[in-house]
């Protein structure tokens, strides 16, 4: 690989890496997103948020994506992942929107946040209407 490689494959500023990196080893759950947790910016952040609501998780870190471009590009890099909201439990990527309600669905995200301890066992997500 070529000098000219490595540095057009590197999107991700220090800045950003830094920051990401902080956010995702310093929570346990946090959740890359245009907006914030209380006010989402958009629809596909505002479901993953009321998804975890829906689950009983109380405590969510909010990276809004919005007020940091570095970080609003750099976020894709991390992860190789194209869209936001992002969201990460216990350092690991888990997925965008479209994930979170696939795990929702299928029960493997109960299972996920009672795993890592995010909720308790005894706590279940509002049945669907």
């Amino acid at each position: 690989m070529t000098a000219h490689h490595l540095v057009a494959r590197r999107f991700i500023s220090d800045h950003a890496k830094s920051l990401i990196d902080n956010a995702v080893k310093q929570n346990a759950l946090v959740v890359f997103m245009k907006g914030t947790p209380d006010e989402p910016m958009c629809g596909f952040s505002r479901a993953v948020i009321q998804i975890l609501q829906m689950h009983g998780v109380d405590e969510i870190t909010g990276v809004d994506c919005l007020q940091d471009p570095e970080v609003r590009e750099g976020i894709k890099e991390y992860t190789d992942w194209p869209t936001i909201p992002q969201v990460y439990v216990k350092g690991e990527f888990i997925g965008g929107c479209d994930v979170m309600v696939q795990m929702h669905q299928s029960g493997e995200l109960h299972e996920l946040l009672v795993k890592e301890k995010l909720l308790d066992e005894e706590t279940n997500p509002e049945p669907e209407k």
